[in-house]
């Protein structure tokens, strides 16, 4: 018995993909903020690191000299910063297809390393100031005052850096915003350095010197690990993954989701995921599907881009597909067994790999020629036997018969 053909139904609810999160920051507004922060940035440092070399030299102060060339290093961070935010915020090229997202993550491994290298330095400053104190030398109070100024303009601009920085959350507008608060706390050892002198407890400036440059060097090494494992492809957080998948599984149409995995680029993540989805979808629906769930990604999570792939089985396990043969020795094999049928009349094929078989839809239309489906139709049926011997991972075979229309413009 020939089967009637009928599309199948499906009576699943539709959902519509969730509304885009509110606050949600985009590139430009990050890049805006970049550039915005850090040329504030630059104009504190730059006033600051020039009074602190003049008010040391004048005052004898070698410690406010050396907190000023720090600051100045504060200035060559922040050219990093900018030129990475200037170039992070070029679109895809044909040497970086993904963007130039991940210049700012560079950017977040050389701050640390610079952090590094500040508190390193200042441990070994404090080192050999613990073993000759004798080579403090006296100040003027002018230097206690200009330090001072210093440490409470250098926390006002970590404090402000580091708000924008969260705001439009950006891994390397906050490393830039804690190298502010390492100058500060530099300037907090040279203020401390610069009392106990006066005092006469020259111990106290080796003695912060050491704790703070400890302090730096902790968070240098934070960013700079932080930075590395971003580079290498480091993917998110289980539970943000978890956020995702739950997304992915929301969506009308998918089954399953499996083999979901995520990279960063930048701030933003890159994601592929194998949707299973049902195995008599077309290929449009499939497609449907995919691009439908890639939408709510982007929608409800920080993604860049989703990559989506469409499986009809659960292939876990490993690959299914190898062994079967393609469509061309398939559709060979079978007009071979239909015998002398003109081209027009050879009918079309859909095929299935599933299951480790191949299924077969075979389509006979009514044509202009009276008697050519009956005869196609019968050599089908004739033919299945010895199809299966020269087939033999041949499955199901259904054939489908249905009255066409032709329909003009």
């Amino acid at each position: 018995m020939i089967p009637v053909m009928e599309p199948p139904t499906d009576s699943r609810s539709t959902a519509s993909a969730p509304p885009p999160t509110t606050g949600h920051v985009t590139l430009m507004d990050r890049h805006r903020a970049a550039t915005r922060s850090v040329w504030v940035s630059v104009v504190v440092n730059f006033f600051l690191s020039t009074a602190q070399i003049i008010v040391g030299f004048f005052a004898h102060s070698q410690a406010l000299i050396a907190d000023g060339i720090h600051t100045l290093s504060d200035l060559f961070a922040d050219f990093i910063v900018l030129g990475a935010n200037k170039i992070s915020r070029a679109g895809a090229d044909e040497d970086h297809p993904y963007g130039h997202a991940r210049f700012e993550t560079a950017a977040s491994l050389a701050l640390g390393l610079l952090l590094l290298i500040v508190g390193v330095g200042m441990l070994w400053a404090a080192a050999h100031k613990l073993v000759d104190p004798s080579s403090i030398p006296q100040v003027h109070h002018l230097a206690l005052w200009a330090a001072l100024i210093t440490l409470v303009s250098k926390e006002g601009l970590f404090r402000y850096m580091l708000a924008i920085a969260k705001r439009v959350n950006s891994t390397m507008l906050i490393a830039n915003a804690w190298h502010a608060r390492a100058d500060a706390a530099s300037s907090l050892v040279v203020a401390i350095g610069i009392g106990g002198n006066l005092m006469g407890y020259t111990f106290l400036d080796p003695l912060a010197a050491a704790l703070v440059g400890f302090m730096i060097c902790r968070t240098g090494g934070k960013f700079a690990w932080d930075a590395m494992a971003r580079l290498t492809d480091r993917g998110m957080t289980p539970a943000e993954t978890e956020a995702v998948r739950a997304t992915f599984a929301a969506t009308p149409g998918v089954k399953d989701v499996h083999d979901l995995k995520t990279r960063y680029m930048g701030d933003e993540v890159l994601i592929d995921a194998h949707l299973l989805v049902d195995n008599w979808l077309s290929v449009s629906e499939g497609h449907y599907i995919a691009a439908h769930a890639r939408r709510r990604v982007l929608a409800s999570h920080r993604a860049l881009d989703a990559l989506v792939h469409i499986d009809p089985e659960d292939d876990q396990s490993g690959e299914q597909l190898a062994e079967l043969p393609p469509r061309e020795k398939i559709l060979a094999c079978l007009y071979s067994h239909l015998g002398d049928v003109s081209p027009q009349a050879q009918p079309p094929v859909l095929i299935h790999y599933l299951h480790r078989t191949v299924d077969l839809d075979i389509f006979i239309g009514e044509t202009d020629i009276d008697g050519t489906s009956a005869d196609v139709l019968r050599r089908v049926q004739e033919s299945l036997p010895s199809l299966r011997q020269a087939i033999p991972m041949l499955g199901r075979v259904q054939v489908w018969r249905s009255q066409e229309s032709e329909v003009r413009d």
